[in-house]
């Protein structure tokens, strides 16, 4: 015979229920948090920073990738100009977006690009068209060249931050279904 205390015998009622509250079966509630609503929204967050993450690949990879080509041998190109440019800085993030021509023998080429990196900034940032001579088409500006480490940092650090808000979540909602379905 088990004595140990809190172990109820069959016959026995626990204290402070009746014989019937015992003897009805356990109903087994939902995981609190788990509802339909709380899916949505995680769904609905998921798919955010998700397109973020595609939206910084789509739009600042590119030119990241392309200034790190032409880092060495980009000069001033007498040739190029800054057709429309603009950055805004939300605390420490600053975020441009440049349009830039270039002449060349061939034609003009138009390449609008996005950079984004962190900085304590205020005032103006001002930049000027650069080009390396062998590769017309990947015109930049210096302020580009300048912040390229700090853009890298800025990227990679997003990438992961955006990655993470997505496989995370996902991840948590495949072990809890995968826990729910063991036990």
């Amino acid at each position: 015979m088990d004595t140990q205390p809190g172990h109820i015998q069959p016959g026995q009622t626990q204290p402070g229920h009746t014989q019937a509250e015992q003897d009805r079966p356990l109903t087994r509630l939902p995981p609190r948090g788990g509802g339909l609503r709380q899916r949505i929204w995680a769904t609905l967050g998921v798919l955010m920073f998700a397109g973020f993450f595609v939206a910084m690949m789509v739009f600042t990879l590119p030119p990241l990738l392309s200034d790190w080509q032409v880092r060495t041998a980009a000069q001033p190109a007498e040739r190029a100009s800054i057709v429309k440019g603009s950055c805004t800085t939300k605390l420490i993030l600053a975020s441009c977006d440049v349009t830039l021509t270039n002449r060349t023998p061939s034609g003009t080429i138009t390449r609008s690009v996005n950079y984004a990196f962190t900085d304590v900034h205020f005032g103006d940032y001002s930049a000027a068209a650069m080009a390396d001579p062998a590769r017309p088409e990947l015109v930049t500006t210096d302020l580009a060249l300048d912040k390229l480490w700090n853009r890298t940092l800025t990227f990679l650090f997003g990438a992961v931050l955006m990655l993470g808000f997505v496989v995370l979540p996902v991840w948590a909602f495949i072990r809890k279904r995968w826990t729910a379905r063991a036990g």
